[in-house]
């Protein structure tokens, strides 16, 4: 544990890099296939000279910031300027419709909102009416932006530029701004993904996120010669840690690629030394490999299943733990096949890779460590400010998340539900004080999440209120079914039916990509995404990769009758939230015709 950990709010911590590693290359941002550099320094006096722009704009201390954007620069920027302006950032998802942004930015009453582009503007404008408290629009992008009502709308350049004006003006007013702020000041909004009803706006604190921030640079051995690639949505608590907490205790580098189009690429050239991956994006990195092999064919396809056969009986067997016979079948295998897949993943100059913020196969797991990959389970909420517990390299027992992070305790409650208490539990939900006096009692955070503990290794079983009873009274975890599911390349979602029902059944989605790559290979014809799911082949596909999922499950889990879906589950149609999280609720009113096909 860290004995010298600084006792600095966030946006302090990022004047302590300016001061102690100002020449440091703190960021790089990639414009036009060129990555540009930002020193610590730069870092801190544009965030400042930003802080002045929002200040010359009407945002009040303790007032909110709203940031509508993909991860860039810019929104770091916004973030640590908002911070040093002694204001409060609320990310809201870039993906999210108008609607679920105007719930957000008047739930959230902020004031200024910084957009991406022009897309997002629209969106502000759309609903605009229903926010009374926003005062000002500010755009990153400018290209292609129409005219909007004279004073509404200004570009972050402006912004940042007159900021700066103000800023040498003024020269001392960060200063004195950020040596008021304490550790119990509002630091952060996050937003919950709104699968079980609408959003609640979680607040973290600085000591909220200073406790995180050591929690997790402990977890990870995080150092100033670390680098990471910043991707997932920085309205999430997860990419938070990542890109911001860590980075700016610890002094990581962080990259912005291109787009999000370009992650694969962006990895490749980062070669990141940790990364953090949801679980759809382990799934989709295995599937992109399975078909990169059905291309490849011939030899090439042997050598990989014979490195895989070779290698997967010691996966979780930690590498230092392993005998010299394992150690050199590995380092054969992985001089003739595993470096060329660790680097087409852009993963080979990864210490540490995590997986977290929703239920994953223990297969996908198993797979990427026979490739050579360090892939740890982490468990966090948004209620935790991030990662509270999380797998050691020296311990790698499958299925578990491991133990709890420094200065974290545990414990089960009623029905197995796991207790937390720690500095890192936020502060509580915006405006809704009932649901935050049911969420943490008696200093307990009440997770909602089942849990088993064993030899000190935590083990989520599954949501308490997802739990199912069948009709004969056995008790199943539906997300155990659905990842035992979700290991197949040809199966993207799985929704599981069987609760007070005599067996269980699902809906399937399959992969698009790698079924209809399959699809070709058979010789299969089809248009579009209904034409290939109803192909009889397609469905006995599926089957069997059911019936193969189900040889590992309980007899009273295992699927007896499926519904392929016939189109893709979407967030527009409300089926799945912003995070790709399963709305059952929704779906199960839905498709409720087609359950009850099932059981007829």
């Amino acid at each position: 544990m860290m004995t010298d950990f600084p006792d600095l709010i966030l946006p302090a911590m990022l004047r302590e890099q300016a001061r102690s590693r100002g020449a440091a290359i703190a960021i790089r941002q990639k414009d036009f296939g060129i990555w540009q550099p930002t020193t610590w320094a730069q870092y801190f006096d544009r965030a400042r000279d930003v802080a002045h722009g929002l200040q010359l704009l009407g945002l009040d201390a303790r007032g909110h910031l709203a940031i509508l954007s993909e991860n860039r620069i810019e929104w770091v920027l916004a973030q640590l300027g908002a911070g040093c302006a002694g204001a409060i950032t609320v990310g809201v998802y870039s993906t999210s419709p108008a609607p679920e942004v105007g719930y957000v930015l008047e739930h959230s009453d902020s004031t200024v909102v910084i957009c991406e582009d022009q897309e997002q503007v629209d969106k502000v404008f759309e609903i605009r009416d229903m926010l009374p408290k926003l005062a000002r629009i500010v755009v990153m992008e400018t290209k292609g932006m129409r005219a909007y009502p004279e004073g509404q709308v200004i570009s972050f350049a402006q912004m940042e530029a007159e900021g700066r004006a103000d800023r040498l003006a003024n020269p001392g007013m960060t200063d004195a701004i950020l040596d008021q702020l304490g550790p119990d000041d509002i630091g952060l909004m996050i937003y919950t993904s709104g699968s079980t009803g609408k959003p609640k706006g979680a607040m973290l604190s600085y000591r909220n996120i200073r406790a995180q921030a050591l929690g997790l640079g402990d977890l990870l051995g995080l150092t100033s010669a670390d680098r990471y690639l910043s991707y997932l949505p920085l309205c999430h608590v997860a990419e938070q840690t990542m890109t911001v907490f860590g980075p700016l205790y610890h002094g990581a580098q962080i990259n912005f690629g291109e787009s999000l189009r370009t992650v694969q690429e962006d990895l490749r050239e980062v070669a990141p030394t940790y990364f953090l991956g949801v679980p759809r994006i382990w799934e989709k990195l295995h599937a992109a490999i399975h078909i990169g092999m059905l291309e490849a064919g011939g030899y090439r396809k042997v050598l990989y299943e014979r490195a895989l056969a070779a290698c997967d009986g010691f996966a979780s067997t930690p590498p230092n733990q392993r005998g010299l016979a394992q150690k050199l079948r590995f380092q054969f295998w992985y001089w003739l096949v595993f470096r060329a897949l660790q680097n087409f993943i852009g993963l080979r100059h990864a210490r540490m890779a995590m997986t977290g913020a929703a239920p994953i196969s223990p297969a996908i797991v198993q797979y990427f460590r026979t490739l050579g990959v360090p892939l740890l389970e982490v468990y966090g909420a948004t209620e935790t400010s991030g990662v509270v517990l999380g797998q050691r390299l020296s311990r790698l027992d499958p299925g578990m998340v491991g133990e709890p992070i420094v200065n974290a305790e545990m414990r089960l409650g009623e029905a197995g539900e796991l207790l937390i208490r720690s500095d890192s539990v936020f502060a509580g939900y915006y405006k809704n004080d009932e649901a935050t006096r049911s969420t943490i009692l008696d200093g307990w955070l009440h997770t909602g999440d089942v849990a088993e503990v064993t030899d000190g290794q935590y083990r989520i079983v599954d949501r308490l209120k997802d739990i199912m009873i069948t009709a004969g009274g056995k008790n199943l975890s539906p997300s155990e079914i659905e990842n035992t599911m979700k290991s197949s390349p040809y199966i993207k979602e799985c929704i599981v039916i069987g609760e007070r029902r005599k067996f269980v059944s699902a809906l399937i989605q399959v992969e698009f990509d790698t079924t209809a790559k399959w699809a070709e290979e058979q010789g299969i014809a089809y248009t579009n995404f209904r034409n290939l799911t109803e192909n009889a082949a397609v469905r006995e596909l599926v089957e069997a990769e059911v019936a193969r999922a189900n040889a590992t499950l309980a007899n009273v889990a295992r699927i007896r009758k499926i519904h392929l879906l016939t189109k893709e589950l979407d967030h527009d149609d409300g089926e799945v939230t912003a995070t790709m999280k399963v709305r059952r609720s929704a779906i199960s009113e839905k498709y409720a015709g087609e359950i009850e096909a099932l059981y007829a």
